[in-house]
């Protein structure tokens, strides 16, 4: 048997849909001035915030969510943007580890600024602080449920 969402939860769903669309649209406009994709921004964010500017291919896979192999298709593309480099696992022939370049530094160091000024423009400062601590805290449960559990915190 079917359980239909009530009035309620329907107008959650469908604000959270257009509130989510308009975010990423707005996150794409902001980052597209820096020449940059949601998803470059959000592997040079990664790697900016790991040990030694580096994670293995898997780590980062894991850590934005995505299959390997479309990983592999983004950092080729990032790699010829001279934004990062491949390298073998310290330790482990099989394993590859993908490097922040000086360059990529640069240019997630470039495009955060007006990046987090986005994120706060469009989420963040219309939202009163108890209501952000309680969405985040919900958020990792939903996320912790799918087994989705966010990684790192530090750039928006």
């Amino acid at each position: 048997m079917t359980r239909w969402l009530s009035d309620e939860e329907q107008t959650l769903w469908r604000l959270w849909i257009t509130a989510n669309a308009e975010l990423e649209h707005a996150i794409e406009e902001d980052l597209l001035e820096h020449d940059l994709s949601p998803a470059d921004y959000e592997i040079l964010a990664h790697l900016s915030e790991s040990p030694e500017g580096k994670l293995r291919m898997s780590e980062l896979a894991d850590a934005i969510l995505v299959s390997k192999s479309r990983l592999t298709y983004r950092v080729d593309q990032m790699e010829a943007r001279g934004f990062v480099q491949r390298c073998a696992a310290d330790g482990d022939g099989r394993g590859v580890t993908a490097l922040l370049t000086r360059q990529g530094r640069r240019a997630i160091e470039r495009a955060a600024p007006s990046h987090v000024a986005t994120v706060r423009a469009a989420l963040i400062d219309h939202l009163r602080p108890a209501t952000r601590r309680a969405l985040a805290a919900d958020l990792r449960a939903l996320l912790e449920a799918r087994q989705l559990a966010p990684h790192g915190h530090g750039h928006a």
